[in-house]
Formats: C-alpha cells, sequence, structure tokens
C-alpha cells in the first residue's frame, strides 16, 4: 500500500509539473495541502443508522485550470468514514450453523482508505481577492484500514476486530459541494467549503448484507 501512495503522489507531481510547462493550459496549476474533518454515517439496507462518528482526512490537493472559471480537481487523501449501525447476523461474529435466530449486533465502523477524487470545479470571477466556486465528481478510494467494534445481547464481541477480510477493497462516492478561495499573498490561498461524498457502492464482502458509507467534510486547505 506504501508503494501505491507512492506512485500515486508521483503521478500527480508529474501531471502538475507538465500542466505547467504545457501549451494546452494557459491558466496553470495549482498545489496545495488539506486537513478535513468528517462527519460519516453507515446506512445498512437491513438494519438502521445509529448516528454520526467524527473522522479526518489529510493529503494533497491539486486543481488543473483549464478555463478562467474551471477547474479539473483532484486530490490524494487519506479518509477515515467511520460510522455506527445496528444489523442483524453479521459476519465474522454470526455463526448459522450455531444459532438459527436472527442476531441483532450493534456496531460501530472504522474505515479508512486511500481516496483519489475526480471533480469539476466551477468558479465565480475573483473580486478582492475572493472567489467561490461548486464542486461535482466522482470518489475514488481504495479501503488499507477496517476495525470494528460489535456489541450484541449487552455483551462484547469485537472491540476494535480488524475486519479487512469483510470490507471491499473499492468505494465509489459521489461527491457534491462548495465553498470560497481566498487570497493571502502572491499565489498562496485559502479554501473552505463543505462537501457531501454519498457512497453508492457496497462496502461488506457478505452477499446477504447491503451496506452504503457516507460523510460530510468540512473542507479546509491552502494552495500554494
Amino acid at each position: 500500500m506504501k508503494r501505491i501512495s507512492t506512485i500515486l503522489i508521483l503521478s500527480l507531481l508529474s501531471i502538475g509539473a507538465w500542466a505547467q510547462n504545457s501549451p494546452l493550459t494557459n491558466y496553470g496549476f495549482r498545489l496545495g495541502l488539506t486537513a478535513t474533518p468528517t462527519f460519516g454515517w453507515i446506512k445498512p439496507e437491513q438494519g438502521k443508522t445509529d448516528g454520526i462518528a467524527l473522522g479526518f482526512s489529510y493529503g494533497l490537493i491539486g486543481d488543473f485550470n483549464f478555463a478562467p472559471n474551471y477547474s479539473f480537481s483532484t486530490a490524494l487523501t487519506i479518509t477515515s468514514i467511520n460510522g455506527k449501525s445496528t444489523e442483524a447476523n453479521v459476519l465474522p461474529y454470526y455463526s448459522a450453523s450455531s444459532s438459527t435466530a436472527p442476531k441483532a449486533y450493534d456496531l460501530k465502523y472504522k474505515l479508512q482508505y486511500v481516496d483519489l477524487p475526480l471533480t469539476i470545479k466551477l468558479k465565480t470571477v475573483k473580486a478582492d481577492g475572493k472567489r467561490w466556486y461548486g464542486q461535482f465528481g466522482l470518489s475514488n478510494s481504495i479501503n488499507i484500514s477496517a476495525k470494528q467494534d460489535a456489541v450484541t445481547g449487552g455483551t462484547v464481541v469485537g472491540d476494535n476486530l480488524n475486519v479487512s477480510d469483510n470490507i471491499k477493497l473499492y468505494r465509489a462516492g459521489l461527491i457534491i459541494g462548495g465553498g470560497g478561495e481566498f487570497d493571502i499573498s502572491g499565489n498562496t490561498s485559502i479554501v473552505a467549503g463543505l462537501t457531501f461524498n454519498n457512497g453508492f457502492t457496497n462496502i461488506v464482502t457478505d452477499k446477504a448484507r447491503d451496506v452504503r458509507n457516507h460523510y460530510l467534510a468540512l473542507n479546509f486547505g491552502v494552495f500554494f
């Protein structure tokens, strides 16, 4: 996984260097850093959501400006998507061979992904050192860590248990958001906004269950 992250970082930097020198791009490429709290929740098809859990996202952000008010925006981040749910007959805790009655589990998911979003950013004309933007696109995430707490009937059956075998490697989501960009000095600017990431792929490997995860992110970043 470290090798994959290194390749993705080098790819993003090399694309940025190409964009800065490409005759096809007159508006430049911008690279920055982001650190973002996330508020995630789990939505099982058979079960219920049990509230929101705090997570975090951090890494690189990049804007490829192909027109004065339009950018192809991407990033390379490590993103935590946490959440709580109540679900029935959950693997690896439940065994159909040892129990015939359905059993409910209170779960806390603690999932971490390498995320490479592909979005389009639409910007207003800059005035007084600030501009506003809207953003729409696709989230592409690779799971790198999956832990879970589980309780059934008041008994703890999973405490920070590694459940990587029960979580799918790839997650896709729909991104929609907006915010503002504010100049500080020279080429440096601060970005702040709000993003909704709507997961639309099943995150568990158990074919008898369908579980999606979603999150809101308070976006903070600095472009250089």
